[in-house]
């Protein structure tokens, strides 16, 4: 880290606490440390991101940050043990299969949501019957398709209702799908929600400040029998700041206590920076490339040849990025998919290789031996887009970056302008295939392919019961998405996680900071 941009950041950060009309008088040594605004002090856990979800609804956003907050402030129907894989009761008490699509689930008493409501069969049914209809404008609906409806058994029993079998239900219920109080929501509708959001999770929001976060406190009433346990830390608050060496810096002065997505050339330095500690580790969140292989933005696109898809593929240095620019634990991803999810076969995919010589031949055979201008949009990691540029400048691709916001990227994308887009996506932390192909693949607004074969495959490894069948169906599906090209997957993420040597924190390979388990030394 640059000791002089430290020094400033925390310059800045002081005058900002000054009295209004004191700034300009203020006499300050070369370096001072922050105000004590976060840590064990005053029990608060101060973390911070680069961005924020546009709405705070886990149905209605789908960024990370999204769901770090879900997690904190809203419980599921079933929790996965992080450490073992295995599904405990969480706000259901127990669960049995009345039929390959009925399942039916007992639900906790007792449990009350942070306004005092209680909880009951009620807010499942309204949640669920809410969320798979017309009107929700729920962002990832391949999340919520698989039910169909949601019946009221009881007060505290309740049943689902699937269009057809969902092996992965399970897995779905334990993910992205938390409950919300149906009263409640009903009275304040989305907007209101989202400002002021209730749930029965370990903390309760005290305040939403769009661009600038989230302040939460301890939920004293989280009831007593929950499967991760009880919070530990009084105050939470998330703060949005963009720049990733004022992240660090403002770490180092104490302001902030946690940090992630740290670049691996500041997380080398904040290593032997005195009270600070740094973790790193692979996780399953994939960054890849969408190619525009149906010509939505040109009818004369060239990605609509598979030799200039495949030549986008070999263009790619896979393990130089990973080696040298993602680090931490990165390692080449060659399928749609994470290897750990159920289904992702790495053997059935083309190995495509940093072969600049065979990407540039793939040109000149499908008519491009000049090679060709186009565009390439992206949101995140400028540095990890503009390396995926310049390797493609090496073989002729003349790609010009758009470097934006994720929502006006992906209304960009969407709208069938974009030849090609960087992504990252970490499948909502679900260890099943179908979190990464349904979503791409299915016919969903993310999906710019639309081939009936893939979607027919993908459709039969969905939704059979026998494991054997949902693999050769993922496999046939991977296999075709990787000789077509559709995509260029190319890299699995790390994340530096930097934080004050008082905060235990453990990370997880399912980039999901667990802040309810943190607590001080």
């Amino acid at each position: 880290m640059n000791a002089n941009l430290m020094t400033k950041v925390a310059h800045r950060f002081w005058l900002r606490m000054l009295p209004q009309g004191m700034a300009c008088c203020a006499l300050l040594p070369a370096f001072v440390p922050a105000p004590a605004l976060a840590g064990k002090a005053n029990d608060t856990l101060v973390y911070a991101s680069d961005s924020e979800a546009p709405n705070i609804s886990q149905y209605h956003n789908n960024v990370r940050e999204g769901v770090i907050l879900a997690h904190l402030i809203w419980d599921t129907l079933v929790w996965r043990d992080p450490r073992t894989g295995d599904y405990k009761p969480q706000l259901a008490s127990a669960w049995k299969w009345e039929s390959p699509t009925a399942l039916v689930m007992d639900l906790r008493q007792g449990v009350q949501f942070q306004n005092g409501d209680p909880f009951t069969a009620e807010d499942v049914a309204f949640t669920f019957n809410y969320a798979v209809s017309s009107e929700s404008r729920v962002i990832t609906r391949q999340n919520v398709d698989w039910i169909k409806s949601v019946d009221k058994l009881g007060d505290y029993k309740v049943r689902i209702n699937l269009k057809q079998p969902f092996p992965a239900a399970l897995e779905y219920l334990a993910g992205p799908l938390p409950i919300y109080p149906g009263a409640y929501f009903r009275k304040v509708g989305l907007e209101g929600f989202a400002k002021a959001p209730i749930g029965t999770g370990p903390y309760k929001v005290v305040s939403v400040t769009p661009g600038r976060g989230v302040s939460m406190v301890r939920n004293g009433n989280y009831f007593k029998d929950s499967p991760q346990g009880q919070p530990k830390i009084g105050n939470i608050k998330f703060v949005v700041i963009p720049d990733p060496e004022t992240r660090s810096a403002q770490l180092m002065t104490g302001a902030i206590d946690w940090i992630w997505r740290v670049p691996a050339d500041q997380a080398e330095s904040l290593k032997s920076t005195p009270g600070i500690t740094v973790q790193s580790g692979e996780t399953m969140r994939v960054g890849f490339l969408v190619i525009d292989a149906a010509g939505n933005s040109s009818p004369h696109s060239p990605f609509k040849d598979v030799r200039v898809r495949q030549a986008v593929n070999h263009a790619i240095n896979r393990q130089g990025i990973a080696d040298n620019l993602v680090r931490g634990g990165s390692k080449p991803v060659y399928t749609a998919c994470f290897r750990t999810q159920f289904g992702c076969d790495d053997k059935v995919v083309v190995h495509y290789d940093y072969n600049p010589a065979k990407a540039k031949e793939l040109l000149r055979a499908a008519g491009y031996a000049n090679g060709f201008d186009t565009d390439l949009y992206a949101y995140r990691e400028r540095e990890f887009a503009e390396a995926i540029v310049g390797d493609l400048h090496k073989v002729g691709i003349r790609a010009r970056l758009h470097y934006m916001k994720h929502d006006a990227m992906q209304v960009e994308y969407r709208g069938g302008k974009a030849p090609m887009t960087f992504y990252a996506w970490g499948s909502y932390s679900i260890n099943d295939t179908s979190a990464f192909t349904g979503v791409y693949f299915k016919g969903s607004s993310d999906d710019i392919v639309k081939d009936p074969q893939l979607r027919q495959w993908l459709e039969t490894a969905d939704t059979s019961t026998d494991p054997a069948v949902r693999k050769t169906n993922y496999a046939k599906a991977l296999a075709l998405i990787s000789r077509q090209a559709y995509l260029a997957p190319m890299f699995s993420y790390s994340t530096y996680y930097a934080h004050s040597s008082a905060l235990r924190f453990q990370g997880y390979p399912d980039e999901l900071p667990r802040f309810h388990e943190a607590s001080w030394k």
